[in-house]
């Protein structure tokens, strides 16, 4: 039998997806006019994150329009299925009054408080592991996009307004005529575990007391992962560590990360931690970690995390514990 190390932990929530991208279709100008024209067309309105979902029960699904029932914005091609295609468009949501506060909408605080059918804001944390692999796909894809977007409005060399084209996934300057691409910034998250095989989790200084996790960090310029998991976790909690082993990976639109998991072995086992990135570590064995989350004590990333998958990995089954 494989040991954990030697499995790969997908499929992960966040990286589920039935659609065709279709890229051959985007600089197609006449396709995607009558794919815009066609009432069959699917367009999911995105807004600052968030979208609309409806609860049937125990599901929960996207909110789809059509192309005329769709409010005006920028339009991104998310792909074609059986025929069918789908584009997302960034702009307020129909139905829903903006909130006063930080001009975001308001967000009710459990789809369960919410009548069966009426539909409701929601992001990714909250229904990205409720969804189905299709509008789970579609949103992650219809997030990454809007955050690119909302800030690479302008070209980095002249400073001209660009324009968008190839169905939402290129932005091009009239100017200098230069070409700019959506940005993913690669980052490692890792499970560390020493020789008695316990687990390290932190805490960042910005979270309450109670929520743990595992060390995470962005892979620099012309440094290969396996380096990047090596460096954060010496950067982060002063340990060595050795023997990366990766599991997996995950986009994490928030706004623009792509998750690699890996498990590593410590060499090290005095945690120093760096003031500025974490504000307690400790190591726990699994009988440790399960009293501390039947206590209460501890809390755990939520089950839509790599870092929750990566942690239930180590431990060999489900935990409880969301923050």
């Amino acid at each position: 039998m494989e040991t954990a190390e030697e499995q790969l932990i997908g499929p992960l929530l966040l990286a589920r997806g039935t659609i065709d991208r279709s890229s051959a279709l985007r600089a197609d100008e006449r396709w995607l006019e009558r794919a815009w024209a066609d009432p069959a067309t699917k367009v999911l309105v995105i807004d600052d994150g968030h979208t609309l979902v409806r609860r049937s029960g125990d599901e929960v699904h996207a909110v789809l329009f059509s192309p005329a029932d769709a409010p005006a914005g920028e339009r991104y091609l998310l792909g074609v299925e059986d025929g069918v295609a789908y584009f997302a468009v960034a702009a307020p949501l129909p139905g829903l009054p903006r909130s006063e506060v930080n001009g975001r909408v308001t967000i009710p605080m459990s789809l369960r408080d919410t009548p069966e059918g009426e539909p409701v804001a929601a992001g990714l944390r909250q229904v990205g592991g409720l969804l189905g692999d299709r509008d789970a796909g579609l949103l992650v894809y219809a997030v990454a996009l809007e955050a690119w977007h909302a800030t690479h409005e302008f070209c980095p060399r002249c400073g001209t307004r660009t324009v968008v084209q190839a169905g939402g996934h290129i932005r091009v300057c009239p100017h200098d005529s230069s070409q700019h691409f959506p940005r993913v910034d690669p980052a490692v998250i890792m499970l560390v575990r020493d020789e008695a095989d316990r687990c390290l989790l932190a805490r960042g200084p910005q979270w309450p007391e109670g929520r743990l996790s595992i060390l995470a960090g962005f892979v620099e310029p012309g440094e290969s992962l396996e380096a990047a998991v090596v460096r954060e976790v010496a950067e982060e909690v002063g340990i060595a560590v050795t023997n990366p082993r990766y599991l997996g990976s995950q986009p994490w639109p928030f706004p623009r990360s792509l998750m690699l998991g890996f498990f590593a072995e410590a060499v090290t086992t005095t945690l120093t931690p760096d003031a500025e990135e974490i504000a307690e570590a400790h190591w726990f064995s699994r009988e440790e970690l399960t009293r501390a989350l039947e206590s209460g004590e501890l809390r755990l990333p939520p089950p839509v995390s790599i870092a929750r998958r990566l942690i239930e990995t180590w431990y060999g089954g489900e935990l409880t514990g969301d923050w």
